[in-house]
């Protein structure tokens, strides 16, 4: 089926006794006469566009599009619509087999936020202010059915975006599985937390910086999504400086000629490094800095302190306690009484030392998250990392190495893992005091019950097939291998193929490549920038970031490696091509 591009149009044709800047009538037969006198070009491209969207041009139109086109499309993408319909159906029978949701002790604090919008000192309110926009329903129930949808809109973006970069259709189905039919991704979507909406948030993020061309206006929007998706989890924050410096990287090329892009003559209409660069970082750097310094102003409204959270340096100081030692770290006494003196090997897992009344710093005077414990536990991590640099990197691989995997151990411990698990009975009351307080904002929230209903066969369907459908870890890995290692390939077969080289490499001098037709230079600059990893560049080293940020300032959670699993797969399909393809010329 061929599509038409909605973004160009032919220039009018002038009609007999007609003005150059004037629109004729139409000139297919069959197609409404156009409304009113002929007007200006300028206001008769806009209005041609209102009709060509708004007025029906023929009531019978969408009827013969479904009898003619539909089929025809809906062959072409069979593959893919077999995959999204398994997806809708898995989640169909998650939301008829646990009604109305699946709590999580986070889950609690987020129902407060939104109850009672305020900055919370843990976790950024996006996912609150998500939450309070589906309030007036009074259904959690609705909130996990969106976050359903949510997860087959991702699979939606990854595989048209695959398809638009060039990718193979086989490989754009492939990306799509394991967003759309692991059993663990579809168990999250049903429990309320941030996780489903900041992945969503994060691969438009990416899919709409593969877009070409990069414009302006798409840098900006590429920065407010990045935004709110920075303000549902914080580890969005350090992914600023990552599409930053893409697309410092990305002007520059463009500029340079080497894009791929060409415009209208045919000719990449190269222009000077500083302005395109700034052309594309300035929007970019305004959209994505200024909601998140708004939400850092009434932060510091609220608690008087800098930041978006208050808990940064509780969070290090419990990561680095997996290998601090005080006789190396000698620290000042109002330090020391920070310090555990079990050997690592015998510690708990990292988030004992937040939420265990026995940890050292729980048993501090106050609440865990005021101004004065949380820097002295930044205080301590900082000393500990210091003192220990060797030894936080070696914690840090630890951790980073947890999401690889062959299978799927029980780790941090047995209740935060059985959170991720289909549940075969009804789980017992929060016990925390935090939840158990956000119990009841989330009843005014529901306007009813909050215990869970178990609904049989549907339940017993998804634990049956949770048993068997999940990524391992160790596949993980060896999708982020594929991208360098096919690019490895490629560059190398590249360089054998005579037919291939670019005309430099054959001995072709500066002159005669100068002399050398626009559209030749283009197709050549094309088939490099097929082959290089700009083209699946800031996936991979979106997905590494996902994995290792929480690795090196937290811990590893199962949790924390789903939104890294759709860009690790968009990444992998946009490196590889079908049997016997070839770039792409103009």
């Amino acid at each position: 089926m061929r599509v038409s591009d909605s973004r160009g149009s032919a220039p009018w044709p002038e009609g007999e006794g007609g003005h150059p800047n004037e629109r004729p009538g139409p000139a297919r037969p069959g197609e409404p006469p156009s409304a009113g006198p002929p007007t200006p070009l300028a206001h008769g491209r806009l209005n041609g566009w209102v009709r060509g969207r708004v007025a029906p041009r023929d009531p019978l139109h969408p009827v013969a599009w479904a009898r003619e086109d539909l089929p025809r499309w809906a062959r072409r993408h069979r593959w893919f619509l077999v995959v999204l319909g398994l997806g809708a159906l898995l989640r169909l029978v998650t939301v008829l087999g646990y009604r109305p949701a699946l709590w999580f002790p986070d889950s609690y604090t987020y129902v407060v936020t939104a109850m009672r919008p305020r900055p919370d000192l843990v976790r950024p309110a996006g996912y609150s202010m998500f939450l309070r926009l589906l309030e007036a329903f009074h259904s959690f129930a609705l909130v996990v059915t969106v976050q359903h949808v949510l997860g087959l809109l991702v699979g939606v973006m990854l595989y048209v975006t695959v398809l638009r970069r060039g990718g193979p259709p086989w490989a754009a189905v492939l990306a799509c599985v394991p967003v759309l039919l692991d059993a663990y991704q579809i168990e999250l979507e049903h429990l309320l937390v941030s996780d489903s909406l900041f992945t969503f948030l994060l691969v438009g993020a990416v899919c709409l910086a593969m877009r070409r061309p990069l414009t302006p206006r798409s840098a900006a929007a590429l920065g407010l999504v990045l935004a709110a998706a920075t303000l549902t989890r914080t580890v969005g924050l350090p992914l600023v400086a990552v599409f930053a410096l893409f697309l410092l990287a990305y002007g520059v090329r463009r500029a340079s000629g080497t894009s791929g892009e060409s415009g209208a003559n045919g000719t990449t209409g190269a222009v000077r490094p500083g302005r395109a660069v700034a052309r594309l970082t300035v929007p970019f750097l305004v959209a994505a800095l200024l909601p998140v310094a708004g939400y850092a102003g009434w932060f510091h409204a609220t608690y008087e302190r800098v930041g978006l959270v208050g808990s940064n340096g509780v969070f290090l100081y419990a990561r680095t306690m997996s290998f601090a030692d005080c006789s190396v770290m000698k620290p000042p006494p109002d330090l020391a009484v920070l310090c555990d003196s079990r050997p690592p090997a015998s510690r708990p897992a990292s988030q004992e030392y937040i939420w265990n009344a026995q940890s050292p710093l729980v048993r501090l005077p106050g609440i865990t998250f005021t101004k004065e414990t949380d820097t002295l536990a930044g205080r301590f991590a900082s000393l500990a990392i210091r003192s220990q640099p060797f030894g936080f990197v070696r914690t840090t691989l630890t951790e980073l190495g947890r999401s690889f995997t062959p299978g799927r151990p029980v780790y941090p411990d047995a209740e935060t893992y059985g959170y991720y698990e289909f549940p075969a009975t009804v789980p017992p009351p929060p016990g925390r005091h935090p939840a158990v307080v956000g119990k009841e904002f989330a009843q005014r929230y529901e306007r009813g019950s909050l215990t869970l209903r178990i609904a049989e066969p549907f339940a017993g369907l998804m634990r049956a097939y949770q048993d068997v459908a999940w990524l391992p870890g160790t596949a993980l890995l060896v999708i982020l291998l594929v991208p360098p290692a096919a690019w490895a390939v490629q560059t190398r077969s590249a360089r054998r193929a005579p037919a291939r080289r670019t005309t430099r490499a054959a001995g072709e001098s500066r002159a005669a490549w100068t002399r050398r037709a626009p559209e030749d230079r283009v197709s050549s600059n094309r088939a490099r920038s097929n082959r290089a990893p700009s083209k699946w560049g800031i996936a991979w080293v979106t997905a590494w970031a996902l994995l290792l940020v929480p690795s090196a300032t937290a811990q590893f959670d199962y949790r924390y490696v789903l939104p890294a699993v759709p860009l690790a797969c968009l990444a992998a399909a946009l490196s590889v091509r079908g049997p016997g393809r070839r770039a792409r010329t103009p």
